[in-house]
C-alpha cells in the first residue's frame, strides 16, 4: 500500500512547500502555510477524460490552430432574469463557464441563486446541489420567496464523486453548487473546507463545467476581512468572481464584479431585500439621493463611475473639536488611508486646518466608493460641515486632487454631467478638462484648475 505524502500549501498564493516555514517564498506572507495530505499515486497510465456536450475529448493528439481561423461567432448567453445579475456578468451566464459568488453570511447568495434557479429551470435543465441545508430547508424558503419549484431539481451532497455521476446523467444546463467550502473528495485526506479540499473540488467541477458546456455557479465564503475564504489559486480557477455586499441593517445589496473574462470588471448591480427576496433596483441613483428637505451642512452629492454606468450617490462629513492628542479619522465607504491624504492637501493649499478636528466621513446607502473621483466632493463636505455651511441641494461634484491641489480630470465626465442633469441638479463643479463646450440645457458647469478655484466656487 502506497504511503500517504503530505505538502504545505500557501492560503494566499497556492504555492506548495515540502517543509513548513514561516514566509512563502512567492508571496512573501507570514503564518499562510498549512500542511495538507495528498493522495498516494495510483499505478498505471494517464486517466482517460470522456467527451462531453462540448465536445473536448481530454486527448493529446489535438493540433494547433491559427488565431486567424478562430471562429469569432460570439457565444449565445444565457439570461439570468435579473438585468442587474446580466449587467454584473457582462450581459448574461455564458455556457461552459464557472461563477464563483461570495459575500458576508446573510447577504443573500443563497437566495440570489434559488431565485435564478427556479425561474430558469421553467426552460433549462438546472440542478441545484446544497451542502448546507437539507431540501426541506430549501423548500421552505422557496415557498415562502412564492416562487416556481417545478422542474427544478435538487440535490443534499457533499460528495464531489456523487455530484459528478449525477450531473453526468442528468446532463444540466446550469449546476449550482451552494457552498463550495463544504465539498470534499474521497481521495483528499483533509476536511472539507480546507486548501486541498477547496482547490481540488473547484478544479473537478470547474473541469467537468468546461468539458459539458455547463454553467457553474459556485456559492463562496468570505474571511473577516471581506476576502475570499480558501487558498488564492481559487481566484485563478474560475472565470467570474462577484461579491455580493451589504450589512443586516441595511436592505440594499450591492452586487460587484471583481474578474470577468466575459465582461466589464468593477461592475455594479443594485439590489433590494424584500420579504418576496432580492428585488433589482432600476435607477440607484433615485435610491440613493433620498435626503431630508432641508439640506444641512456637510452633504454633498457626487457622481461615481461604476462599471458602465454612473450612479449619484451623497457623501456626508463631520468634522468635530477632537478632545485626543491623535484626533480620529473615520471613512465609511472610503479609503481611510485617502482620507487622510486629502485632509493634508487641504491644509496644504486650501489654508484649513483640521488637525485639531475628529473627522468622520459616510456614503449613504452602504455603497463602496474605489475610484478617485469622489476627491474633490469628500473636501467640499469637509469644509462645508468645518465651516457648518450648508451647500445648495442643486450641486453635484466631481474630480481627482493631487498632492500639489491640482484638479485632475475623470473619465467619462460627459456622462456624468448629463446623469446629474436628468435627475434635476442645474449646477456643478467639475475638472476643466471635463467641461463639456455645449452644457445640458439648464445645467451651469463651473470648471476648476485647482482647489483654490474650487473653494472659492463655493
Amino acid at each position: 500500500m502506497a504511503k500517504a505524502k503530505s505538502a504545505f500549501v500557501c492560503t494566499e498564493c497556492g504555492a506548495e512547500f515540502r517543509k513548513w516555514q514561516g514566509q512563502c517564498n512567492s508571496c512573501q506572507q507570514w503564518n499562510t502555510l498549512s500542511e495538507v495530505r495528498l493522495a498516494a499515486s495510483r499505478p498505471g497510465g494517464a486517466a482517460t477524460v470522456s467527451a462531453g456536450r462540448g465536445g473536448y475529448a481530454g486527448d493529446l493528439s489535438r493540433e494547433v490552430v491559427d488565431l486567424g481561423s478562430v471562429d469569432l461567432t460570439e457565444v449565445p448567453r444565457l439570461s439570468s432574469t435579473f438585468d442587474e445579475f446580466d449587467r454584473v456578468l457582462g450581459g448574461g451566464l455564458v455556457p461552459g463557464s464557472a461563477v464563483l459568488l461570495g459575500g458576508n453570511p446573510g447577504a443573500g447568495k443563497s437566495t440570489l441563486l434559488l431565485q435564478t434557479a427556479c425561474k430558469l429551470a421553467q426552460a433549462r435543465r438546472v440542478v441545484y446541489v446544497t451542502g448546507e441545508e437539507s431540501l426541506s430547508q430549501v423548500a421552505m424558503r422557496a415557498n415562502r420567496l412564492q416562487l416556481p419549484t417545478h422542474g427544478l431539481k435538487m440535490l443534499a451532497e457533499t460528495s464531489v464523486e456523487t455530484i459528478l455521476a449525477v450531473a453526468e446523467r442528468e446532463r444540466p444546463d446550469i449546476l449550482v453548487i451552494d457552498s463550495i467550502q463544504t465539498m470534499h473528495l474521497e481521495d483528499i485526506a483533509s476536511a472539507p473546507g480546507g486548501v486541498a479540499q477547496v482547490r481540488e473540488s473547484a478544479a473537478a467541477l470547474t473541469r467537468f463545467a468546461k468539458q459539458s458546456n455547463t454553467v457553474l455557479l459556485l456559492v463562496g465564503h468570505v474571511t473577516k476581512d471581506g476576502t475570499l475564504a480558501g487558498p488564492k489559486v481559487l481566484e485563478h480557477m474560475i472565470d467570474a468572481s462577484l461579491l455580493l455586499e451589504g450589512g443586516a441593517d441595511s436592505r440594499f445589496r450591492t452586487l460587484r464584479g471583481q474578474k470577468n473574462r466575459f465582461g466589464a470588471v468593477n461592475e455594479l448591480g443594485v439590489f433590494a431585500m424584500l420579504e418576496q427576496g432580492l428585488r433589482e433596483v432600476k435607477n440607484p441613483s433615485a435610491i440613493f439621493l433620498s435626503r431630508n428637505e432641508e439640506q444641512s451642512a456637510g452633504s454633498l452629492v457626487m457622481v461615481v463611475w461604476e462599471g458602465t454606468r454612473p450612479i449619484l450617490v451623497e457623501v456626508q462629513a463631520l468634522l468635530d473639536d477632537s478632545a485626543l492628542g491623535n484626533p480620529r479619522r473615520v471613512a465609511v465607504g472610503l479609503d481611510p488611508n485617502r482620507l487622510a491624504m486629502l485632509l493634508a492637501v487641504l491644509h496644504r493649499h486650501g489654508g484649513l486646518f483640521t488637525g485639531d478636528q475628529d473627522v468622520f466621513l459616510n456614503v449613504v446607502g452602504g455603497v463602496k466608493v474605489l475610484e478617485t473621483s469622489a476627491d474633490l466632493a469628500v473636501l467640499l463636505a469637509v469644509v462645508s460641515s468645518l465651516q457648518n455651511r450648508a451647500l445648495p441641494r442643486e450641486l453635484v461634484v466631481f474630480g481627482e486632487v493631487g498632492l500639489s491641489g491640482e484638479i485632475r480630470p475623470v473619465p467619462s465626465g460627459q456622462e456624468r454631467i448629463v446623469e446629474a442633469a436628468k435627475h434635476g441638479f442645474t449646477r456643478a463643479i467639475v475638472p476643466r478638462a471635463n467641461a463639456p463646450k455645449r452644457p445640458p440645457a439648464g445645467m451651469d458647469v463651473i470648471a476648476v484648475d485647482k482647489l483654490a478655484d474650487a473653494l472659492e466656487a463655493l
